[in-house]
C-alpha cells in the first residue's frame, strides 16, 4: 500500500508524456486559449455588452415616436331632455418628440462614447492577462518536467554511488557508513521524485484548463538556450511608456473625464429644456354621440414647442453637484494611485528581468564549477582521498544548480512578458519572440 502512490504517479506521468511527438508551441497554445479560456471569453462578452450599453446613450438626443389606439363604448342616459343612447369611440394617435436643447442628454451621450474607451482598455487588460497566464502555465510545466528529469538523473547517480559503496564495503575498502549515507540519499531522491511527479501533473492540469486541451505538450527551449537581453535598458523609458500606454492608466483617465462630465450634467439640472413635439390624432364615432351625427370622424394635427424651466427641486440639484465634485476628486485620486502602482510594477518587472539575466549567467558558471567539483570528488573517492558523502554532496549540488538554472531561464522569459504588460505594450505578437527560442 505504501508503494501504490509512487506507482500511480509514475504511470500517470508516463501517460502524460507518451506522445511527445505532437508538442505544441507557445503561440499554438495561446491561440487555443484565446478561443476557449472562460476568463477571456467573459471579458470579451463584457466588452460587447459595454459597446451596446454605450449605444444606448444616443437615445437621449434622437427623436422618439409612438403610436397608440383605443376603443371605448359609452352609454348615455339623460332625463331632461330625455336621451338614451349608446355609442362607440375609436381613437388613434401618432406622436413624436425631438429634443432641441437638453444639455444633460448630450453630456450622457459624451459619457457613452467614453465608456467605449473604457471597454476597449478592459479588453486589452484581459488580452494581456491571458498572454501572461498562458506563458506562466507553459513554463511551469517545462520547469516541473525539468525538475523531474533532474531528480531522476540524481537518483540514478545516487544508485550508482550506492552500488559502488556496497562493493567497496564487501571488499573491505569502505565502511558501512558510506553505504548507509548513500542509501539515505537514494531514499531522499526517491521521495523527491514522487513529489516532482505530483507537481508536474498539477502543472499539466493547470495548463490544460487554460488552453482548453487535454494533455497539452509544451515544446521545450532549444539547447543551448540563449536568452534575449532587455530591449531598452533605461528604466525611466519603460516607466514613461507605462504612464502613457498602460490600459489601467487609460481607464483611470477616462474615469476622470466621465466624472467631470457628470459634474457638468449635474449643473445642467438648473438649465431649461426645449423639445419639438408633433402629433396626429384620429377620432371616429361610428354611431355618433350626443352632439355628433352617426359615422362622424375628426382628424387633428398638432406641432409645437415644449419649454420646461426648472425653478426649485428641494435643493436636489445643488446637492447633486456637491456629490459629483467629490466623486471628481475621488477619480483624480484614483488616477494618481493607478499611476503610482503602474510605475512601481514597471520598475519591479524591469529590475526583475535584469536580476534574472544576471542570475542565469551566475548559475551557468556555477553549473560548470559544480560539474568540475563532482568529477574531482569522484576521482578523489576512487583514489581514497575523498569519502562517499563528498561525492553525494557534489552530485546534489550539481543537480540543484541545474534545476535552479532552468527555473531562472523560464522566469526571465515570463518576466520579460510581465515587463511589457506593466508598461502597457504587451501584445499577442510578442509571443513570437519567445516562440523563436523553442526547439524546432
Amino acid at each position: 500500500m505504501q508503494r501504490f502512490p509512487f506507482g500511480a504517479l509514475a504511470l500517470a506521468v508516463a501517460v502524460v508524456f507518451a506522445d511527445t511527438a505532437h508538442a505544441q508551441s507557445l503561440q499554438e497554445l495561446y491561440d487555443s486559449a484565446r478561443a476557449t479560456d472562460a476568463t477571456y471569453q467573459s471579458a470579451k462578452a463584457q466588452y460587447d455588452a459595454n459597446l451596446a450599453k454605450a449605444d444606448q446613450a444616443k437615445a437621449g438626443i434622437l427623436p422618439t415616436a409612438g403610436l397608440s389606439a383605443g376603443l371605448n363604448r359609452s352609454m348615455l342616459d339623460s332625463v331632461n331632455p330625455t336621451l338614451d343612447k349608446d355609442y362607440t369611440t375609436q381613437t388613434a394617435a401618432l406622436s413624436g418628440t425631438q429634443p432641441l436643447y437638453r444639455p444633460a442628454n448630450w453630456i450622457t451621450y459624451e459619457q457613452g462614447k467614453k465608456s467605449v474607451e473604457v471597454a476597449q482598455a478592459q479588453l486589452v487588460v484581459a488580452e494581456q492577462d491571458l498572454v501572461v497566464r498562458v506563458a506562466q502555465a507553459y513554463f511551469d510545466v517545462l520547469a516541473a518536467s525539468d525538475t523531474l528529469a533532474f531528480v531522476r538523473a540524481q537518483k540514478t547517480a545516487v544508485a550508482e554511488q550506492l552500488a559502488s559503496a556496497k562493493r567497496n564495503f564487501e571488499v573491505g575498502t569502505a565502511t558501512i557508513t558510506d553505504t548507509r549515507e548513500a542509501q539515505a540519499r537514494f531514499d531522499l531522491a526517491r521521495s523527491q521524485e514522487i513529489a516532482a511527479e505530483n507537481d508536474l501533473l498539477v502543472k499539466k492540469i493547470a495548463l490544460d484548463t487554460i488552453v482548453g486541451k487535454t494533455n497539452a505538450q509544451p515544446t521545450p527551449l532549444a539547447q543551448p538556450a540563449v536568452l534575449p537581453s532587455v530591449e531598452e535598458a533605461d528604466v525611466y523609458k519603460w516607466v514613461s511608456q507605462a504612464e502613457g500606454a498602460s490600459p489601467n492608466v487609460q481607464q483611470a483617465l477616462v474615469a476622470l473625464d466621465v466624472a467631470r462630465l457628470e459634474t457638468q450634467k449635474a449643473k445642467a439640472g438648473n438649465l431649461p429644456t426645449l423639445d419639438l413635439t408633433a402629433a396626429y390624432n384620429v377620432n371616429r364615432y361610428p354611431n355618433g354621440t350626443s352632439s355628433l351625427p352617426s359615422n362622424s370622424r375628426n382628424n387633428t394635427a398638432v406641432v409645437g414647442l415644449s419649454l420646461t424651466i426648472p425653478l426649485f427641486a428641494g435643493y436636489s440639484v445643488q446637492n447633486r453637484i456637491r456629490e459629483t465634485l467629490s466623486l471628481e476628486d475621488k477619480a483624480q485620486a484614483d488616477l494618481d494611485a493607478t499611476r503610482r502602482a503602474v510605475t512601481q510594477s514597471t520598475r519591479t518587472a524591469f529590475y526583475g528581468v535584469l536580476s534574472g539575466l544576471a542570475q542565469v549567467k551566475a548559475l551557468e558558471a556555477a553549473e560548470s564549477s559544480s560539474q568540475i567539483a563532482l568529477d574531482a570528488n569522484k576521482l578523489g573517492y576512487q583514489v581514497g582521498v575523498r569519502i562517499n558523502i563528498d561525492v553525494l554532496n557534489s552530485q546534489s549540488q550539481l543537480y540543484q544548480t541545474r534545476q535552479s538554472l532552468a527555473q531562472a531561464r523560464y522566469n526571465v522569459l515570463v518576466g520579460s512578458l510581465k515587463l511589457r504588460q506593466a508598461s502597457g505594450s504587451l501584445k499577442p505578437e510578442d509571443l513570437q519572440t519567445v516562440n523563436a527560442l523553442l526547439a524546432r
